[in-house]
Formats: C-alpha cells, structure tokens, sequence
C-alpha cells in the first residue's frame, strides 16, 4: 500500500475503480473549493484596505473609464489603449456602472466576480460532464497559479477570458463529443462556440481555442466517435461558425487584430514575426508544469533516468548563457536576481532551475509518449494539448515590443491542469504540498502590494 497518498485520494490509474474515481473527483471538488474561497477572501481583503493602482491597474482602469462614462460604440472600441481587446474592460465597466462609487474599487470587484462565476460554472458544469476529476483538476490548477490572486483582486483582464474560455471549452467538448446529439445540444455546443469567440475579444492568445476544437472535431471524426447522425456536423459547423463571429467583429472594427490606439502607448504589440517569443514560453510552461506534475520526475526507470539527467544538465548549463533572453517579468526573474547578491549566484540558481525544468520535460514527455496510442482518444485531453501547441505557436506571430510576461501562462493553466491530471491522476501529499506552495507565493505576490506602490 502506499504511504505518500492523502487518505481519500485516488491510488494509480491502473489501480482505480469506480468508487476511488469518485473519491478522487470528490477530493479535487472540495480543494477547488477551499481554494476558491481562498482568494475570493484574499480578493476582498485587498480591495478594501488597498486603494490604490497596482501592477498594471493604471494603464487598463483608462479603458474601463472610458467604457463605463462613453459607453459601448465603434469609436471608443478604437481608441482601446490597452494591446487585450475590449471585452474584459467591458465587463469591469459594467460593474463601475452597476455599483457606482470608487471607480478603481468597482472595476476590481467585477474582475472578482469574474472568478466567482468561473468557480461556480466549473464546479456546476462538472458534475453534468464525462470528465468530472479532469475539469476539476483545471480549476484547482487555475486557482493555485501564482498570478491567479492578482488577477482575482485587481484590474486585470485575464479573469474574465479565462470565464468565457474555460465555460465555452467545458460546453462545447461536452457537446460534440456526446453520443447521441439531439436538437438541444445544438444549440448548447453553440452557446459553448460563441463562448470561445468572446473569450478572443477578451485576450487575443485565446485565438488558439478555434484552431484546437477544429483539429478535435477532425479527429473525432477519423476515429469514428462522432454520433451516426448528421446532426453532429451540424453542431460541429455551427457551433464554430458561432465562435468566429465575434473575432470578425472585433477584426473589422479594428481593422486587424490590435486596437489603432495600442501604437500610442510605450508598450506595443501587434501582428510581427518573433521567433524568442515561443521558446521563451516553451520554458515557462515546462517551468510551471514542475510543480504540477510533481513527482513524475521521480517515476522514471534507471536507464531513462541516467540519460534524462545528462540531458537536462547539459541543456540547463547550456541555457543560462541565454538567461538574460528567457528571464521574463516575473517571479522568476526576481528570484534569480536574488542570486546576484553573491558571486555567480544567478548562473547557478538558473542553471539548477534549468536543469529540473528540463529533466521534468523529459519525464513528461516520455509518460506521454508512452500513451502515444491513445494519447488522443479523450477529447478533453486532445483539446487541451492542442490548445497548449496553439498557445505556443501564436507566439511566433506577435510583433511589437510588449515582453512576454509569465503572467500570461495564467490563460494556459486550465489546460496545463487537464494535462498535468490526467498523465498523473491522484493527489500525493507531495502534489498537495507543491499546489499549496504555488498558491502561497500567489498571495505573497499579491499583498506585497499592500506594502508599498
């Protein structure tokens, strides 16, 4: 029997049964829980004792004023200073309308709300779903992410895309991947399509959802899972047609895929060629995945384990001497500037970070190679690796001079989690231990801004 697992966790996937499968769903439900109203507590906290601009509150509560006091039109969508589109700040608007009183304190409790509609529509959606552990494994992941408390209690837009995301992710997998498809899912994978199009007009990187649930429906289709009825091409065609509609809208009112206004800024972004840009996020999303996946590192057999280890140590030396390129905005960065204190302390925090990062890969990538076969037989998982590859390929086309914040993994995390849970289903104390500590450092981040501008 083993010792390291939570009493009421799952054992091993080969060792489940339904009844552990249920406990393991019900373990993941309730940390989702704590955890939300963790930062929902936090959230509040903060913005009633701390009132003034953080992080990037200054730049974006000028997008929200100008919705909330000149409304929604062709014109104030143009003059967006802001590189992310205009939905987000117009959901926090709404709130600065609705509850009135300090502008700042408003639009920070409609990005809270946010993450309480995304909480309550994950927890409620699971529950009618195939995939009940998996799409809770996505919230709790989503929670604990060190940037997700910032984002709960500030002007930020990540919240509100991640609800229409995730929400329209969660309907329209749901949807097209049901056996039977009756008139009334048509018009759900719908809602779930348009879901994923405003989640584009939220933050543009979201853009990668719709080539993922194209490629998901193609190989629905080859493997002969699609329901024997013309239907499902209908909600397939639909249902995608629907998520376009919003993008072409924004498209066209911007006339290309940033607002005219971004060029006035200091930061800019816009469509370019950049070849740093993936491989800067390739790393942060190996980086992150550590923790999540934590301890597949420690899964690998002696002769994987001995070529692995060469590898990731030859490869982290290599990468510190490009730390300088890699080294985004971030904790990270302030971590590894730390160890500048001391003589080559940078070069050897990095490398060591580099060298786990790698080795972590390794493990990863060799557990999912081993499910090659059926690696794509979950739709779920299916979208989720998509998703992830998009994210990362779209970084090749995004130009200007905007750096590529670790914050923005926040957007991936749900699929990270899919990922993460589903290679490596159950819930060690060492996994507890690794999401509690990223969920502590997501609320120091947060209220070191409590203690100074």
């Amino acid at each position: 029997m083993r010792t390291d697992t939570i009493p009421g966790a799952a054992p091993l996937a080969h060792e489940s049964t339904t009844e552990t499968r249920q406990a393991r769903t019900w373990r993941y439900d309730h940390l989702a829980v704590c955890f939300l109203i963790l930062n929902a507590i936090s959230a509040l906290l903060f913005i009633s004792f701390v009132n003034h601009p953080i992080y990037d509150d200054v730049y974006n509560v000028v997008d929200v004023h100008r919705y909330g006091s000149e409304g929604v039109s062709a014109d104030t969508i143009r003059r967006s200073a802001n590189a992310p589109g205009p939905t987000s700040f117009l959901w926090m608007a709404a709130a600065v309308r609705l509850l009135g009183g300090n502008e700042l304190r408003a639009a920070r409790v409609g990005a809270l709300s946010s993450w309480l509609l995304l909480g309550a529509g994950m927890l409620i959606g699971a529950r009618h779903s195939r995939f009940p552990q998996l799409w809770y494994s996505a919230l709790l992941v989503t929670l604990v992410f060190p940037h997700a408390p910032t984002a709960s209690a500030s002007v930020l837009t990540e919240g509100p895309a991640l609800f229409f995301a995730v929400m329209g992710v969660l309907i329209w997998v749901e949807s097209v991947s049901r056996p039977t498809i009756t008139p009334r899912l048509v018009l759900i994978a719908m809602i779930g399509g348009l879901f994923m199009g405003i989640a584009v007009t939220c933050r543009q990187y979201y853009l990668m959802l719709l080539p993922a649930a194209v490629l998901v429906a193609i190989i629905q289709w080859r493997r002969g899972r699609v329901a024997e009825s013309s239907l499902w091409y209908v909600t397939v065609i639909f249902s995608l047609a629907t998520a376009i509609i919003p993008v072409l809208l924004l498209v066209l009112t911007w006339k290309g895929f940033t607002s005219p206004g971004v060029g006035h800024s200091t930061w800019n972004t816009g469509v370019g060629i950049s070849g740093l840009r993936p491989v800067v996020t390739i790393f942060y999303s190996a980086l992150y995945l550590v923790p999540l996946t934590f301890p597949a590192m420690l899964h690998l057999r002696f002769a994987q384990y001995r070529r692995a280890f060469l590898f990731a140590v030859l490869t982290g030396i290599g990468l510190t001497y490009f730390r300088s390129y890699l080294l985004q905005p971030g904790p990270l960065m302030s971590l590894v500037h730390i160890g500048g204190r001391v003589p080559a302390g940078e070069f050897i925090i990095f490398a060591l970070i580099a060298v786990v990062t790698i080795y972590n890969a390794v493990a990863l990538g060799l557990q999912l190679w081993s499910r090659r076969a059926s690696l794509f037989s979950s739709p779920l998982l299916a979208f989720a690796l998509l998703a992830i590859v998009f994210f990362i390929g779209e970084q090749v086309g995004v130009g200007g001079n905007m750096p590529f914040y670790d914050r923005y993994l926040l957007q991936l995390a749900p699929f990270l989690g899919l990922v993460a849970f589903d290679v490596l289903p159950g819930l060690t104390l060492q996994r507890l231990l690794s999401l509690v500590f990223l969920s502590v450092v997501g609320q120091g981040m947060l209220w070191r801004h409590a203690l100074g501008r």
